[in-house]
């Protein structure tokens, strides 16, 4: 008995991504990235730099600006404090809150995925990673961006009747 995949078991990121990308410079200022999301109604943009993909900013990366900060935990044994997590995640972490540019507050380094990459795949990568949007890449040079809702439309699409 031979079993046929899905639809999207055939798909790739090259046929779902959107291929008109909006990027920001590491100085790019957060008040701007903020308004070129709204205005744009996109969940994250590449962070560019000599056409090299150095990060990402999503708006993940905004709403953590807006968090409480908590100091790091620790415990004490004999009047000696063990930190449960390191300086520099600490300094990471207070640096992305305090940031006002890209570079402050995007996620590095940037996770990319090649056109030719799978659907599973992408699916995977994004939740596992929790990444939203996921930029493409194609010989070192940025060719789409793709997001949850490139999958969710993909999805849509196959559950529509046939005429």
């Amino acid at each position: 008995m031979s079993q046929t995949l899905p639809e999207n078991a055939q798909k790739r990121v090259g046929d779902i991504m959107t291929t008109t990308v909006i990027t920001v410079g590491p100085d790019t200022p957060v008040s701007q990235i903020a308004k070129l999301m709204s205005e744009n109604n996109i969940g994250g943009v590449p962070v560019v730099d000599n056409d090299e993909i150095v990060g990402v900013v999503t708006e993940l990366d905004l709403i953590v600006r807006n968090t409480r900060f908590k100091m790091p935990a620790f415990f004490t044994i004999l009047d000696m404090i063990f930190y449960l997590e390191t300086p520099q995640h600490y300094e990471e972490r207070l640096q992305h809150i305090l940031g006002t540019t890209a570079k402050e507050i995007m996620s590095k380094p940037a996770r990319t995925v090649a056109p030719g990459a799978t659907i599973e795949d992408l699916a995977e990568l994004m939740v596992e990673r929790r990444m939203n949007p996921i930029p493409v890449v194609d010989n070192g040079r940025l060719v789409g961006i793709v997001s949850r809702s490139d999958i969710v439309r993909l999805m849509a699409r196959e559950f529509e009747p046939e005429e």
